[in-house]
C-alpha cells in the first residue's frame, strides 16, 4: 500500500459491511468480536457463519429489521454488528428490538427453549451515547436489582462510543489498548499516511488487512460508486434532521409554547414569564425540555435532546419552581 492510495471511510455503509459482513472478511470481524465483548470462561470466537442480515416480522404488519451484520459461532450464538453515524432518538431501544428479533427467529415449531441460543449486540457509534459514562465501550447485561447477579444471561449489549475518543490523529504512540486502536481506525482510517500504517499495524495481519480494504485502488468502479451513493444519503439524512429542528424551532418561536401541565404549571403560562427568567432561552428547546421534564426524564437525557447547556436546563428548572412558589403563595 502506498501513500497514494487513498483510503475510504469504514464508518460508510458499503465499506463497513464490505471489511466486517463478507466471508473473506470473517477473520477481520472475528478479531474485532473477540477484542470487544467479554466471554464466558474467556472462550473466544473462533469462527463464525454469517446469516441473512434482515429479520423477517411474523406478521405482514409488523415491522422488518434490517442490520449491517448479523452472523453466529460455533455454539449458535448470534451477534449483531451494527455501525451508527447519525445519532439517532431511541436507538437503545432499536438495540433491544434488534436483538429480540435476532433471539425469537432462532425458534421454530416444537423447538424447546432451553436450546435458544445468547445473542450479543454490538454497535459503534460516532457520537457520545451516555454522557454520565466515561469510558470508550460500555457493556450492558441483565442483573438481579438486589444482589447484581447474572441470571438471565442471553442477551448482551455493547456500545463502543467514538464521541468520546479525544486522541488526535497524531497520537499513535499514545494509543493504549486495543479498544482505542480500533477506535483510531473507524476515526482517521481515511486520513494515515504509510508511516502512521506502519506504526499502526505492527505485526497485526488482521488489522493489516481492515485497512487494506480501504484502499480505494483495490475497489472496482461500481462499489466505489455504491461507496459515493451511500456517502450521500447519509450526508441528505443528517442535513434533512438538521432541517427538521430548524423547522420545529421556529414553529415554536411562532405559536409559543404547546398547552400542558408541568407540576400543576401550565406550558402555556410560560408565555406570560419575563424572558430574562428564562436567560433567553429558544421556545423550541423549552418545548421539548418541558415535555421530557414532565415525563420525569433524566437530565443527562434533556440535555441531549432539548440541545440544552446545564445552566439552561437549571435555569429552566428554577422558573418553574419559582412560578409554583408564586401560585400557592
Amino acid at each position: 500500500m502506498t501513500s497514494a492510495h487513498k483510503l475510504l471511510d469504514p464508518k460508510n455503509d458499503v465499506a463497513f459491511k464490505r471489511i466486517f459482513g463478507t466471508e473473506k472478511n470473517k477473520d477481520i470481524l472475528i478479531h474485532f468480536l473477540n477484542d470487544m465483548l467479554v466471554f464466558k470462561g474467556n472462550h473466544p470466537i473462533e469462527d463464525v457463519t454469517f446469516l441473512k442480515p434482515i429479520l423477517d416480522p411474523e406478521i405482514f404488519a409488523k415491522k422488518t429489521s434490517i442490520v449491517d451484520v448479523l452472523c453466529k459461532d460455533t455454539g449458535g450464538n448470534a451477534y449483531i454488528v451494527e455501525m451508527q453515524v447519525a445519532k439517532t432518538r431511541g436507538f437503545e431501544k432499536r438495540a433491544q428490538f434488534y436483538a429480540s428479533k435476532a433471539y425469537t427467529s432462532q425458534a421454530n415449531v416444537g423447538d424447546e427453549y432451553q436450546n435458544l441460543k445468547e445473542v450479543v449486540f454490538l454497535a459503534i457509534a460516532d457520537y457520545v451515547m451516555f454522557p454520565d459514562k466515561k469510558a470508550l465501550k460500555s457493556d450492558h447485561v441483565i442483573l438481579d436489582r438486589d444482589t447484581f447477579e447474572h441470571d438471565l444471561t442471553d442477551f448482551s449489549f455493547t456500545f463502543l462510543e467514538l464521541g468520546k475518543f479525544k486522541k488526535a490523529k497524531e497520537d499513535i504512540d499514545a494509543l493504549a489498548s486495543i479498544t482505542e486502536k480500533w477506535c483510531y481506525f473507524f476515526k482517521y482510517a481515511e486520513a494515515v499516511t504509510a508511516e502512521e500504517l506502519a506504526m499502526l499495524i505492527g505485526a497485526d495481519k488482521v488489522i493489516e488487512k481492515a485497512y487494506k480494504e480501504l484502499d480505494r485502488f483495490y475497489w472496482t468502479e461500481g462499489e466505489l460508486l455504491g461507496y459515493e451513493a451511500a456517502t450521500k444519503k447519509e450526508r441528505d439524512y443528517k442535513a434533512s434532521m438538521d432541517q427538521k429542528f430548524d423547522e420545529g424551532e421556529a414553529k415554536g418561536k411562532a405559536e409559543g409554547l404547546a398547552e400542558g401541565e408541568l407540576k400543576g404549571l401550565a406550558v402555556g403560562e410560560l408565555k406570560g414569564l419575563a424572558e430574562g427568567e428564562l436567560k433567553g432561552l429558544a421556545v423550541g428547546k423549552r418545548e421539548v425540555a418541558l415535555e421530557m421534564l414532565n415525563d420525569n426524564e433524566p437530565d443527562a437525557k434533556i440535555l441531549k435532546y432539548a440541545k440544552l447547556t446545564p445552566e439552561e436546563l437549571a435555569a429552566l428548572k428554577q422558573t418553574i419552581l419559582d412560578y409554583n412558589k408564586r401560585g400557592s403563595a
